[in-house]
């Protein structure tokens, strides 16, 4: 039994719970200046936030309108409860109801493992994002 839910919405809708989860995964965590954190493409994003059965937001992902999958993180607490794995699973659901014919997105390199996993296929070489090694992935449907 899943012992949290997820919510989709726009960015008005999400915010503060999304950036919530973002601010402490990628910001304090990861130690990501928070400037590099935001982007204007929040605004342009279906989002997605997990929350625990005390409604507390402990996970998040975007997907963009050019079938991007971003932003994706879990708390630390919350990893391992197969919470990500629903995320990701639906995000691509979205955007195969939408007509996207494949899904793609910057996977941190510790990270590649979960992807892959979920179908993703690695392309290219290692490159920097925010300090942290990253590679490329993609899926089609």
């Amino acid at each position: 039994m899943k012992n949290y839910t997820i919510q989709f919405g726009d960015w008005t809708t999400l915010q503060a719970d999304a950036q919530s989860v973002r601010t402490a995964v990628f910001v304090v965590e990861q130690k990501i200046p928070a400037e590099l954190e935001w982007d204007v493409m929040d605004a342009q994003c279906l989002h997605a936030v997990a929350y625990d059965m005390n409604k507390n937001p402990i996970g998040t992902g975007r997907l963009l309108p050019d079938g991007h999958i971003g932003r994706m993180a879990v708390l630390e607490s919350a990893r391992g409860s197969g919470v990500g794995a629903e995320l990701l699973r639906l995000l691509m659901e979205h955007a195969r109801v939408r007509g996207e014919v494949a899904v793609q997105l910057n996977a941190q390199l510790t990270a590649e493992s979960f992807y892959s996993k979920a179908g993703f296929t690695r392309e290219g070489e290692l490159f920097d994002e925010a300090g942290i090694p990253h590679v490329h992935m993609t899926r089609n449907f």
